[in-house]
């Protein structure tokens, strides 16, 4: 029986998003294919997005960068990397150690670059598969650092070990990597459920819905002070807890949220790969708060004003809920047509073909 061991960063919930639909695919093109998930995240999460069998263990690999939220780096904090690098050998084997005891076929690596060196030192192939690689995020911010020129470069020699990097669209560039390779968009496949939340009761028809979705790290708004704007009924987190009538908590409708995103008017989020892709993918028009300084950034709105209607807001703007002219300037807009989302079909007949 063929074992996948698959790695994947808890910063956000992007990569569990990219890495997930990409595992369902493979299950069913090889249901016999055993999976390991090493990841983070908890479990009930992961279950619901990767839907297929799977062993668990809760370990991560790396830490991205440190947020302050989910539009704030702190930058200082994560310049923790000298630690991290200062015993970087022994880490590597030590790694290597634990994957080999598990005996994987192959390693698909969502992007911890550790998992990567690993794999190498156990003789173990693998693949990698993300829109970003830790190693350029961290040059960016930490190039002052008296350390980062040679932690940078174990981080790309990490990455250069994966026999391939698929990069699902869109993604940023990557020059300093000859092992890329890309792939169509990976979206959690999807279709509006409006009809039924509505003929359910658990949402008024009439109205235009606004999902609220800042990503996996905390990014509160004030909704409770925000202006009412006719028409409009906001989704946001339960935890929020928001006490309006034109709020509803998005946590106990009862659909996926790939679900519930292709099933709203509008979006508004910062820039990210999962939320991008599959509003683009959904032709759901999109709102974003600018991150400023995340290098993925303009590779990801780039290709976000190609395939979808979108419109930046300032923090302000998002924080004060003067979101009314900008709501109306999406609906106006005329439609372009929506992308495919057949990467994750792309990079599992990829390692099918290669690898099983």
């Amino acid at each position: 029986m063929p074992h996948l061991l698959v790695d994947i960063s808890f910063h956000g919930y992007g990569h569990i998003a990219q890495t997930a639909p990409v595992l369902r695919e493979l299950k069913r093109l090889r249901p016999e294919l055993q999976l390991t998930v090493r990841c983070a995240a908890p479990h009930a999460y992961l279950q619901q997005r990767i839907g297929c069998d799977f062993r668990h263990i809760p370990q991560g690999f790396d830490f991205g960068m440190q947020m302050a939220s989910a539009v704030e780096v702190k930058v200082a904090e994560s310049a923790a990397y000298r630690a991290f690098h200062a015993d970087w050998e022994r880490k590597v084997e030590h790694a290597a150690a634990d994957m080999a005891a598990l005996r994987p076929d192959l390693l698909l690596a969502n992007v911890p670059y550790l998992s990567l060196a690993a794999a190498h030192a156990a003789r173990i192939r693998s693949v990698a598969l993300c829109s970003l690689n830790w190693a350029d995020i961290y040059r960016h911010y930490c190039v002052q650092d008296a350390a980062s020129r040679a932690i940078h470069a174990q981080m790309l020699e990490a990455y250069s070990r994966a026999e391939h990097f698929l990069q699902p669209q869109p993604a940023m560039a990557m020059p300093q990597l000859s092992n890329t390779r890309p792939v169509s968009p990976i979206v959690q496949p999807a279709s509006s459920r409006r009809e039924h939340l509505i003929a359910q009761g658990v949402l008024p028809a009439g109205e235009k819905w606004v999902l609220v979705a800042m990503g996996g790290m905390e990014y509160r708004l004030p909704i409770e002070h925000w202006p009412r704007l006719p028409g409009v009924r906001w989704l946001a987190p339960h935890g929020w807890n928001i006490q309006r009538e034109d709020v509803s908590a998005y946590d106990a409708l009862g659909i996926s949220f790939s679900e519930l995103l292709a099933s709203c008017d509008a979006v508004l989020t910062k820039p990210g790969y999962g939320t991008f892709a599959e509003a683009a993918c959904s032709g759901v028009p999109l709102l974003y708060v600018s991150r400023r300084d995340w290098p993925e950034e303009p590779f990801l709105v780039q290709w976000l004003q190609q395939h979808a209607v979108c419109r930046e807001v300032s923090r302000e703007q998002a924080q004060a809920g003067e979101l009314a002219e900008a709501l109306s300037a999406l609906w106006d807009a005329p439609r372009p047509a929506r992308p495919q989302a057949k990467g994750a079909q792309e990079a599992a007949q990829f390692m099918l073909q290669n690898y099983f």
